[in-house]
Protein backbone atom coordinates (compact mmCIF):
# COMPACT_ATOMS: atom_id res chain seq x y z
CA UNK A 1 0.00 0.00 0.00
CA UNK A 2 1.43 3.48 -0.90
CA UNK A 3 2.03 6.00 1.89
CA UNK A 4 -1.13 8.17 2.49
CA UNK A 5 0.11 11.50 2.71
CA UNK A 6 -2.47 13.74 4.37
CA UNK A 7 -0.59 17.13 4.67
CA UNK A 8 3.01 18.47 3.20
CA UNK A 9 4.41 21.44 5.10
CA UNK A 10 7.53 23.49 4.22
CA UNK A 11 8.97 25.85 6.47
CA UNK A 12 11.90 28.63 5.61
CA UNK A 13 13.31 30.45 8.18
CA UNK A 14 16.01 33.19 6.77
CA UNK A 15 18.22 34.79 10.05
CA UNK A 16 19.34 38.53 9.13
CA UNK A 17 20.41 39.08 12.35
CA UNK A 18 21.90 37.03 15.58
CA UNK A 19 23.16 38.27 18.43
CA UNK A 20 21.90 41.99 17.44
CA UNK A 21 24.59 42.19 14.80
CA UNK A 22 23.59 41.70 11.15
CA UNK A 23 24.76 38.64 9.53
CA UNK A 24 26.99 38.96 6.49
CA UNK A 25 25.20 36.43 4.59
CA UNK A 26 21.61 35.43 5.94
CA UNK A 27 21.33 32.02 6.39
CA UNK A 28 18.37 29.92 5.25
CA UNK A 29 16.97 26.61 7.96
CA UNK A 30 14.67 24.50 5.49
CA UNK A 31 12.28 21.77 6.72
CA UNK A 32 10.04 19.45 4.97
CA UNK A 33 7.27 17.37 6.79
CA UNK A 34 4.58 14.83 5.49
CA UNK A 35 1.57 14.36 7.79
CA UNK A 36 1.16 10.35 7.37
CA UNK A 37 -1.52 7.64 8.10
CA UNK A 38 0.98 5.39 10.30
CA UNK A 39 1.00 1.97 8.40
CA UNK A 40 1.19 -0.37 11.47
CA UNK A 41 -1.77 1.40 12.98
CA UNK A 42 -4.18 -0.44 14.55
CA UNK A 43 -2.83 -3.78 13.14
CA UNK A 44 -1.37 -4.79 16.96
CA UNK A 45 2.35 -6.39 17.39
CA UNK A 46 3.67 -6.22 14.13
CA UNK A 47 6.55 -8.56 13.81
CA UNK A 48 8.27 -7.78 10.70
CA UNK A 49 8.01 -4.07 10.17
CA UNK A 50 10.11 -4.40 6.55
CA UNK A 51 7.47 -4.83 4.20
CA UNK A 52 5.79 -0.96 4.82
CA UNK A 53 9.32 0.47 4.99
CA UNK A 54 10.32 -0.93 1.60
CA UNK A 55 7.10 0.61 0.13
CA UNK A 56 6.77 3.34 2.08
CA UNK A 57 9.85 4.91 3.09
CA UNK A 58 11.52 5.26 -0.91
CA UNK A 59 8.13 7.62 -2.07
CA UNK A 60 8.18 9.84 1.41
CA UNK A 61 11.92 10.13 0.89
CA UNK A 62 11.73 11.34 -2.59
CA UNK A 63 8.76 13.73 -1.76
CA UNK A 64 10.21 15.21 0.81
CA UNK A 65 14.24 15.28 -0.15
CA UNK A 66 12.29 16.93 -3.33
CA UNK A 67 10.66 19.70 -1.23
CA UNK A 68 14.04 20.25 0.31
CA UNK A 69 15.59 20.91 -2.50
CA UNK A 70 13.03 23.14 -4.80
CA UNK A 71 14.42 25.37 -1.99
CA UNK A 72 17.87 24.77 -2.10
CA UNK A 73 19.44 23.87 -5.05
CA UNK A 74 22.83 22.67 -4.90
CA UNK A 75 23.48 25.23 -1.96
CA UNK A 76 22.23 22.82 0.68
CA UNK A 77 25.14 22.41 3.08
CA UNK A 78 23.46 20.81 6.44
CA UNK A 79 20.98 18.22 6.78
CA UNK A 80 19.00 16.00 9.50
CA UNK A 81 15.47 14.15 10.15
CA UNK A 82 12.94 13.54 12.52
CA UNK A 83 10.03 11.93 12.88
CA UNK A 84 7.15 12.09 15.39
CA UNK A 85 4.58 9.29 15.65
CA UNK A 86 1.17 9.25 17.05
CA UNK A 87 0.26 7.95 20.80
CA UNK A 88 -1.74 5.28 18.95
CA UNK A 89 1.91 3.89 17.75
CA UNK A 90 4.68 2.74 18.54
CA UNK A 91 8.47 4.70 18.86
CA UNK A 92 9.75 1.66 16.78
CA UNK A 93 7.40 2.95 13.88
CA UNK A 94 8.56 6.90 14.06
CA UNK A 95 12.09 4.95 13.79
CA UNK A 96 11.47 2.52 10.77
CA UNK A 97 10.33 5.13 8.35
CA UNK A 98 13.49 7.31 9.41
CA UNK A 99 15.71 4.89 9.74
CA UNK A 100 15.71 2.58 6.91
CA UNK A 101 18.53 3.40 4.15
CA UNK A 102 14.78 3.30 1.80
CA UNK A 103 14.42 6.85 2.95
CA UNK A 104 17.39 8.56 3.81
CA UNK A 105 19.46 7.30 1.11
CA UNK A 106 16.96 9.23 -0.83
CA UNK A 107 18.33 12.30 0.57
CA UNK A 108 21.70 11.47 0.63
CA UNK A 109 22.30 10.18 -2.84
CA UNK A 110 20.49 13.33 -3.84
CA UNK A 111 23.05 15.71 -2.20
CA UNK A 112 25.95 12.85 -2.61
CA UNK A 113 26.91 13.54 0.95
CA UNK A 114 29.23 11.94 2.81
CA UNK A 115 27.97 11.84 6.78
CA UNK A 116 25.07 10.08 8.19
CA UNK A 117 21.85 11.39 9.12
CA UNK A 118 20.92 13.27 12.22
CA UNK A 119 18.05 12.39 13.71
CA UNK A 120 15.27 12.30 16.57
CA UNK A 121 12.47 10.58 17.00
CA UNK A 122 9.49 10.82 19.45
CA UNK A 123 5.79 9.83 20.19
CA UNK A 124 3.60 12.82 20.86
CA UNK A 125 0.33 14.60 20.03
CA UNK A 126 -0.73 16.54 17.81
CA UNK A 127 1.34 20.09 18.39
CA UNK A 128 4.11 18.64 19.57
CA UNK A 129 7.46 19.90 19.04
CA UNK A 130 9.38 18.59 16.25
CA UNK A 131 13.27 19.04 16.50
CA UNK A 132 15.35 18.33 13.14
CA UNK A 133 19.01 18.28 14.74
CA UNK A 134 21.19 19.70 11.53
CA UNK A 135 25.20 18.94 10.49
CA UNK A 136 27.31 19.11 8.14
CA UNK A 137 26.96 16.96 4.98
CA UNK A 138 30.43 15.81 3.93
CA UNK A 139 32.20 16.50 7.44
CA UNK A 140 30.90 15.73 10.55
CA UNK A 141 33.11 17.69 13.08
CA UNK A 142 32.38 21.13 11.27
CA UNK A 143 30.49 22.64 14.47
CA UNK A 144 29.40 25.77 12.61
CA UNK A 145 26.31 23.41 10.88
CA UNK A 146 25.54 21.79 14.33
CA UNK A 147 21.60 23.58 14.00
CA UNK A 148 18.24 22.43 14.78
CA UNK A 149 14.72 23.32 13.14
CA UNK A 150 12.20 23.68 15.98
CA UNK A 151 8.88 23.28 14.20
CA UNK A 152 5.65 22.05 15.45
CA UNK A 153 1.89 21.08 13.44
CA UNK A 154 -0.73 22.05 14.87
CA UNK A 155 -3.34 19.09 14.42
CA UNK A 156 -0.74 16.29 13.64
CA UNK A 157 0.04 13.73 14.59
CA UNK A 158 -3.08 12.13 15.59
CA UNK A 159 -3.01 9.18 16.93
CA UNK A 160 -2.87 6.68 13.83
CA UNK A 161 -0.43 9.21 12.16
CA UNK A 162 3.13 10.31 11.88
CA UNK A 163 4.98 13.14 11.04
CA UNK A 164 8.06 12.32 8.73
CA UNK A 165 10.50 14.97 8.21
CA UNK A 166 13.83 16.61 6.79
CA UNK A 167 15.73 19.46 7.08
CA UNK A 168 18.54 21.38 5.55
CA UNK A 169 20.63 24.36 5.91
CA UNK A 170 21.59 27.17 3.70
CA UNK A 171 25.27 28.30 5.31
CA UNK A 172 26.14 27.26 9.24
CA UNK A 173 24.93 29.18 12.30
CA UNK A 174 25.11 32.93 12.04
CA UNK A 175 28.29 34.48 13.24
CA UNK A 176 29.68 30.72 14.41
CA UNK A 177 32.37 31.67 16.58
CA UNK A 178 33.07 28.43 18.94
CA UNK A 179 35.97 26.66 16.64
CA UNK A 180 35.09 22.88 15.28
CA UNK A 181 35.96 19.31 16.82
CA UNK A 182 39.32 19.05 15.07
CA UNK A 183 40.41 22.06 16.72
CA UNK A 184 39.75 20.72 20.21
CA UNK A 185 41.21 17.42 19.37
CA UNK A 186 44.53 19.05 18.56
CA UNK A 187 44.83 20.87 21.46
CA UNK A 188 43.78 17.71 23.94
CA UNK A 189 46.29 16.04 22.11
CA UNK A 190 43.83 13.30 20.30
CA UNK A 191 42.51 12.51 16.92
CA UNK A 192 39.46 12.67 15.12
CA UNK A 193 39.51 8.66 14.93
CA UNK A 194 39.64 8.27 18.87
CA UNK A 195 37.96 11.34 19.94
CA UNK A 196 37.42 10.07 23.55
CA UNK A 197 40.49 9.24 24.33
CA UNK A 198 40.24 5.36 24.88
Amino acid sequence: MPALVRRTILNVQTTNVEGGKAVPEPTKLIAALAVIRNPWFGRGWVEDLRPEIREVCPEIGRLLTGMILDVTGDRLEGYGKASVVGMGGEIEHAQALTHSLWFGNQFRDAVKAKTYLVFTNTRGVAGSPIMIPLMDKDDGGRRSHYQTIHVAVQDAPAEDEVVVALGASIGGHPLHRIGDRYEDLREMGRDAGNPAGV
